[in-house]
């Protein structure tokens, strides 16, 4: 036997073995999303997504009234810690979404078996779970974050690399893609396959629903089209999160009213949040 067969039987049975690997795994997440336990952790979890929501919406509407404050998840961590129990449910909001982070990848292993669309779908909600759950348990170790200042570092950074300005602007358009993608869910009402509510609760949960998907797909659309003025003008300082998105809105003609309008849904989306958590499928 040469070299060249040895080299590919060597790589065939390589290919086995991880095959082989890939099958245990994507078994092993199969059975673990199948487990009692993660209902319960798909319902708190989902609980802890819909009071950060809530707040975010809340923070929105202060926005759009003239009162301040980060109307993103650093702002809503922030209210938190100002609570009598400020401390300990911030530990309880960051712990929950890790899991339910976790959960997700669980659910996008075992459906990597079944539909790739799917498996990358759960793998960026466990990421945006993950990066919530996050900024949590850092207020609650006693530090702090600035969704709006990290964004602009990292732009910058990004912007200091030859391909830099296309790199933000691929990442702009994605995250709009992303926000589109949320409204179609919400005028769609596919977001029925994620929560079976009673009978009776039915019209109340698609109301959360469409006014929530829509709400959170328009504020995304905005963030990922912040990301793609700031690589079109080569300026870090023009991109921005969540807050830098809805604290854009206050400075052109009837943005006002549009910012009360995702404030309210982002506060429904929250409440479906909860919805989700108590009947998902």
């Amino acid at each position: 036997m040469n070299s060249s067969e040895r080299a590919s039987r060597a790589a065939s049975k390589a290919s086995d073995a991880a095959g082989r690997a890939t099958d245990k795994a994507q078994g092993a997440a199969a059975q673990a999303e199948r487990h009692p336990a993660a209902d319960w952790v798909e319902g708190v979890g989902q609980a802890a997504n819909g009071v950060v929501h809530i707040l975010i919406g809340v923070l929105a509407l202060g926005v759009a009234m003239g009162a301040g404050g980060s109307a993103d998840q650093s702002g809503a961590m922030r209210a938190i810690q100002q609570t009598p129990l400020g401390g300990v449910a911030l530990w309880a909001v960051g712990i929950a979404l890790i899991a339910l982070a976790l959960h997700a990848a669980v659910t996008a292993i075992a459906a990597s078996r079944r539909d790739a669309k799917d498996a990358l779908k759960a793998a960026g909600r466990g990421i945006a779970y993950a990066v919530v759950g996050s900024t949590a348990l850092v207020y609650a170790t006693g530090g702090s974050s600035d969704g709006e200042e990290d964004t602009e570092s990292f732009s910058a950074e990004l912007m200091a690399n030859p391909w830099g300005l296309w790199l933000l602007g691929l990442i702009g358009v994605v995250v709009a893609a992303v926000g589109v993608s949320f409204v179609v869910k919400g005028v769609r009402r596919t977001f029925r396959e994620d929560v079976a509510p009673p009978a009776r609760f039915r019209r109340l949960v698609d109301v959360l629903g469409v006014s929530g998907y829509v709400a959170k797909g328009l504020a995304v659309v905005i963030v990922g089209g912040l990301f793609v003025v700031a690589a079109f003008t080569a300026d870090a300082e023009q991109a921005g999160g969540l807050d830098g998105a809805l604290q854009s809105l206050t400075t052109v003609p009837g943005g006002v009213f549009a910012l009360v309008a995702i404030g309210v849904g982002l506060l429904l989306y929250g409440l479906y949040c909860f919805a989700r958590g108590a009947w998902s499928r």
